[in-house]
């Protein structure tokens, strides 16, 4: 037998045809499919904005690798917070730019922390964080 419990739900007839045009876009199998994704992602958001448990994501970061001891800068930091990145992906974007994604897992508060200090050094030209987790 399933742990799965079947619910109701009202909702005015405009609100789920742009549903339902959401979930054909996004190629959903179901509604119920689609809800599930809509809790998770809130259920997310909410341990990211109240730090709590245990996320996993990625820090993408685009460096200019000429600039002033950026690479030494960003290589410092990430062993001050070894304990939070699983691993790296170095790659030379073109013969000015480094893409570098840190692949991490900790407390929220913790991968913000990582985040601000290696998106914030001059030679930093972009940064990107996203957050998942096992819900």
């Amino acid at each position: 037998m399933s742990d799965t419990t079947r619910f109701g739900i009202s909702m005015s007839q405009d609100l789920l045809e742009k549903f339902d045009r959401l979930i054909r876009k996004k190629g959903y199998t179901s509604r119920s499919e689609a809800l599930r994704d809509l809790v998770r992602n809130a259920l997310i958001e909410d341990m990211w904005e109240n730090e709590s448990g245990t996320l996993a994501g990625t820090i993408t970061i685009i460096y200019e690798h000429d600039a002033h001891g950026i690479t030494d800068t960003l290589t410092h930091i990430q062993h001050g917070f070894h304990h939070l990145i699983i691993s790296t992906v170095h790659v030379h974007f073109d013969e000015k730019n480094c893409l570098e994604v840190l692949i991490v897992r900790g407390k929220a508060q913790d991968i913000k922390k990582l985040y601000e200090k290696v998106s914030s050094p001059k030679g930093v030209k972009h940064s990107r964080l996203s957050v998942t987790a096992i819900i």
